[in-house]
């Protein structure tokens, strides 16, 4: 892989002092007790993607959201006027989850007309508001207009559906996603519409797998098989740098070397990727011209660019790939120690075969990719509960682990708890 060089004042890392260079722990990654803070003061107060438009095609398209970290479920869905709007998923009867199929804990998709109670027949229009209620002469001076469903700030930025928890929150989406997220508007996400989804369940704390994807410099040992068997050995003992790192509020971005989309020497890698002409960097054959890209979108202009990748706080990722396709990450917590991963790659529908296939091959590479990273994080949880070492080292490349454990750290402290010490600055 290309060695790229540090800034010309200073390592990455000093360029944001605040997050120190002292070793640090992971406690808040193995403490039950800042996790169970981390759900109120972070998952109840932050913007978080829940989904695109496009799974919204028509009027009455919903689906719904286990929000296991905020405590809640939601339903997304486009009203007789076309808005977007989210609601928590709970009838104002009983409290029954309103909108579920044969499993309460099951997420679920669809279109309809109104929301009807499994329970006792309730119905809510697509607006939220309480249109029938079954029996309503049995109830005591009930005003449906007082019942209707519990609203959720949902906001549309880029095609991304994001929804707050907070009643409280004044804050829009596009400005919490701030200077990095107006540095990637514009880029054509809407003709990206061919989707691949994974989703598993990981043993590991959230953030330990946005640390993973925040930092290149496992690649060329972990994955170093990606490349046929002489250039592994290469690569497996050459090093890598980023081309950039920028850090925002609670938001950071790495961008990144890519030259394996195409490769310049094609006997690098397997035969199958030689034929279909794809791989993990993405299909070789770029299917549209993106035009000039968003100013953070290889804000380092490099000629040798192939991702940025986003970490948008607390659990989106996402990642544009230089050939026009993009991915995303999402971490959803479910304990201290365990999360639901979602992986979902976005590509330009493909116009013949050829193209289905180099589709199919990336989106196969990434899973083997995503499955070695799953499998050492949960190694890495279990050793790290040992407490047999409390203090961890990290290199300048990677310093958005750094800013993630403290950002999560300052919003507990934020939300008026202690927070778990880190010893992360000095």
């Amino acid at each position: 892989m290309a060695h790229f060089a540090k800034p010309a004042e200073g390592s990455w890392t000093e360029h944001y002092p605040e997050l120190g260079t002292a070793p640090v722990s992971y406690e808040d990654s193995i403490s039950p007790e800042h996790y169970e803070r981390e759900r109120d003061a972070i998952f109840r107060k932050t913007w978080l993607n829940v989904g695109r438009v496009e799974q919204l095609p028509r009027v009455g398209s919903y689906f719904t959201r286990e929000l296991h970290a905020a405590r809640t479920s939601v339903i997304v869905v486009k009203d007789k006027d076309g808005t977007v709007r989210a609601f928590h998923n709970i009838c104002r009867h009983r409290g029954n989850k309103l909108v579920w199929n044969d499993f309460p804990g099951v997420e679920v998709e669809g279109t309809c007309r109104q929301f009807t109670c499994k329970y006792h027949g309730w119905r809510y229009d697509l607006s939220g508001d309480l249109t029938f209620v079954q029996q309503e002469e049995e109830f005591f001076d009930l005003d449906k207009a007082d019942f209707g469903l519990v609203p959720v700030q949902a906001e549309v930025w880029e095609g991304f559906i994001f929804v707050n928890l907070d009643p409280e929150n004044t804050t829009s989406a596009k400005d919490y996603l701030g200077k990095i997220g107006a540095g990637i508007e514009g880029y054509p996400f809407g003709e990206m519409t061919e989707v691949y989804k994974y989703r598993a369940t990981v043993g590991a704390n959230w953030k330990l797998f946005i640390d993973a994807f925040a930092e290149f410099y496992h690649a060329p040992v972990l994955h170093a098989k990606q490349a046929v068997a002489d250039e592994s050995k290469k690569l497996s003992g050459y090093g890598y740098e980023a081309l950039h790192y920028e850090i925002d509020g609670p938001h950071s971005m790495v961008s990144s070397w890519g030259g394996m989309s195409p490769p310049k020497d094609e006997s690098m890698v397997k035969p199958i990727e030689r034929v279909l002409r794809s791989g993990l960097f993405g299909p070789w054959d770029r299917p549209i011209d993106v035009g000039e890209l968003p100013a953070m979108i290889n804000p380092a202009k490099s000629k040798v660019w192939g991702v940025d990748s986003y970490v948008l706080f607390p659990n989106f990722m996402l990642l544009v790939w230089a050939p026009g396709w993009y991915l995303t990450y999402h971490y959803w917590p479910t304990a201290y120690n365990e999360h639901i991963f979602e992986g979902a790659l976005y590509f330009v529908p493909p116009k013949n075969a050829s193209e289905r296939l180099a589709q199919e091959l990336a989106a196969v590479t990434f899973k083997e990719y995503a499955l070695q990273d799953g499998n050492t994080l949960e190694a890495t949880q279990t050793m790290i509960e040992s407490r047999a070492v409390t203090e961890f080292p990290l290199n300048d490349q990677e310093v958005l682990l750094r800013h993630l454990h403290k950002t999560a750290r300052d919003y507990v402290a934020a939300d008026g708890e202690t927070a778990v010490d880190l010893a992360g600055a000095r």
